[in-house]
């Protein structure tokens, strides 16, 4: 039930004359800038004529979705701004954890990686089923986040890794048609967003973390189960239970459907900048 939101942090200024708000939002854009769906042609993993196909894929995706005028990834769909976002890393109603609790529907499916598949169809021009050892071959990426949990709770600057979602959307190659993603869990979770705003590059199908516990922690680690593990998917910018945990099935499709939370009174969108906690956006 609860969220990721990209993280602020950076490096301090050393320039004093700066003014903190806007060497803060100079932070962001940076990172931000940084953060923008990655459509280099380096993908070494992957074989010759399919690299090929990602590479075309995603340029085509880039275009469709652009930029905004500041050269940054600002989906139609989120009305939340990088700037409001810098002026106030905590959205309103949240509060700082140091721990990192665990909330889910009481099911945890004992899923093991080597018999793990992430099934990928619907409006997309190449569905594929891919194995553990194939989702692992994917061109792989680590990124630190905020995680705001619709309880209430907040964490700051939580380490992932795993494979972008823009990556994988390049693979598959959506159909002109797609507009919404459907998450699929393996305890049977659905969850919706916009397709617009699951190719920002922060949306991340994770299987890695280094789990910080009051200040403490053993580096990086394989998802556990109860967090959610072998794959979970990591949105930033929205409430967590925006993000599958035990994610086996990805689903595009021209249509919305709300999903587990959203049928039971949770918001569409879920913006925590909004407080879009209850109630239907769309």
């Amino acid at each position: 039930m609860c969220a990721t939101i990209q993280t602020t942090c950076g490096t301090k200024s050393k320039n004093k004359s700066v003014p903190r708000d806007a060497a803060r939002l100079a932070r962001s854009r940076r990172l931000e800038t940084q953060m923008q769906p990655d459509f280099s042609t380096d993908l070494p993993q992957i074989a010759p004529g399919d690299a090929a196909k990602m590479i075309e894929a995603k340029r085509r995706l880039l275009e469709r979705f652009k930029r905004d005028e500041r050269g940054q990834f600002q989906p139609t769909t989120l009305q939340t701004t990088p700037e409001e976002r810098v002026a106030k890393r905590l959205p309103d109603g949240q509060h700082l954890t140091k721990g990192f609790p665990i909330l889910d529907l009481g099911t945890r499916p004992d899923i093991r990686p080597e018999e793990w598949t992430l099934k990928i169809w619907g409006e997309v021009e190449n569905p594929v089923e891919l194995s553990w050892a194939e989702f692992k071959n994917l061109p792989r990426s680590r990124q630190v986040t905020d995680f705001h949990c619709v309880t209430t709770w907040s964490k700051y600057e939580v380490p992932w890794g795993g494979v972008h979602f823009s990556d994988l959307a390049a693979l598959v190659r959506p159909t002109m048609k797609a507009k919404f993603v459907i998450q699929h869990g393996g305890e049977g979770y659905t969850t919706n967003t916009p397709l617009e705003e699951m190719m920002d590059s922060d949306v991340l199908i994770a299987d890695e973390m280094v789990l910080q516990i009051n200040g403490e922690d053993d580096g990086w680690q394989a998802i556990p189960r109860e967090r959610g593990g072998p794959v979970r998917m990591i949105v930033p910018k929205l409430y967590a239970w925006k993000g599958s945990k035990f994610l086996v099935g990805l689903r595009f499709q021209e249509r919305d459907e709300p999903g587990f939370w959203e049928v039971r009174g949770y918001n569409n969108h879920a913006d925590p900048w909004r407080n879009e906690r209850y109630g239907s956006r769309w």
